[in-house]
């Protein structure tokens, strides 16, 4: 599971691409108002068993077409055609937060019917139940080139109590060893003032990849430890120094992978996560 922090400009659409791997590991986007995912309920007179069979005859012809052309698209459509049968049934009851005791609504701080991230995190929970295996959660307007103080201090209110609230709940319900928890942006923010008057910014901090924080929980990670440390001023790393794709390497390890076999052929290339670097953070394992 991660929970993307967007520290700056957001990607929209590309924020939900399925990278270089086929369009079958595409994830699904739920909307944040109305109908959860659009065309959930069939048309009038059109029965369950009447889709069916329409869905059984469009997985046959297009069986036969992908064993003639040799497209995976074709293989993509076929699932996609599947999971939203599959969903019509179980995604309402999913959505329904509303079933949720009260003391749990309460410890989230979740309103049902309303769009939020304490919302978001509970749904998480509730996905992870069902089976589902990777979640990704956005929360943005981190991006605080004006009045950071006021801007983190918004930001965090909305934004700790229901994710401390997920990783209790997880954990209360025996699924915090099998989940990995991944909070986290694409950078930090500068410690010196940024003030630009002509641009209207006062009092804020500019874009920051030198050095940043993140945090895991669960799925294999220990426990209670803070690793690395920067300058005095925040400004570089001076111990344990963590890359991204040291991140990544030790992330596909605690998931059963050997992050310098995990390859896969794109447009005429073998791709790795970790490109040709990348080392196990073994201080993070439990």
């Amino acid at each position: 599971m991660v929970l993307s922090s967007a520290g700056g400009t957001s990607g929209g659409a590309s924020n939900w691409g399925c990278g270089f791997l086929p369009t079958v590991f595409q994830g699904v986007p739920f909307r944040r108002s109305g109908d959860p995912i659009l065309s959930l309920s069939n048309p009038a007179g059109v029965t369950r068993q009447i889709q069916r069979e329409s869905l059984d005859l469009l997985k046959e012809l297009n069986q036969h077409h992908m064993e003639s052309v040799g497209d995976p698209e074709i293989a993509t459509r076929i699932n996609a055609f599947e999971m939203a049968y599959r969903m019509q049934s179980s995604a309402p009851e999913l959505m329904d937060i509303s079933k949720e005791s009260k003391e749990t609504l309460a410890m989230y701080g979740a309103e049902p019917g309303k769009s939020s991230f304490a919302n978001n995190c509970l749904l998480a929970r509730r996905l992870v139940e069902r089976g589902v295996r990777f979640v990704q959660l956005y929360h943005e307007a981190w991006d605080h080139h004006s009045e950071v103080i006021k801007g983190v201090k918004d930001q965090c209110g909305l934004t700790d109590r229901p994710a401390a609230a997920l990783i209790k709940d997880l954990k209360q319900r025996g699924l915090l060893e099998d989940t990995l928890v991944i909070w986290g942006g694409e950078f930090g923010r500068t410690p010196m003032v940024e003030t630009n008057e002509a641009a209207g910014r006062k009092m804020g901090r500019d874009h920051h990849p030198q050095a940043f924080t993140m945090w895991l929980a669960g799925g294999g990670i220990k426990p209670g430890l803070t690793l690395g440390k920067t300058d005095d001023f925040g400004f570089h790393i001076t111990e344990d120094r963590v890359h991204v794709h040291d991140l990544h390497a030790t992330l596909l390890h605690l998931l059963g992978f050997d992050h310098t076999k995990l390859t896969y052929r794109f447009q005429g290339r073998d791709f790795r996560l970790t490109d040709v670097e990348g080392q196990l953070v073994d201080k993070l394992i439990a």
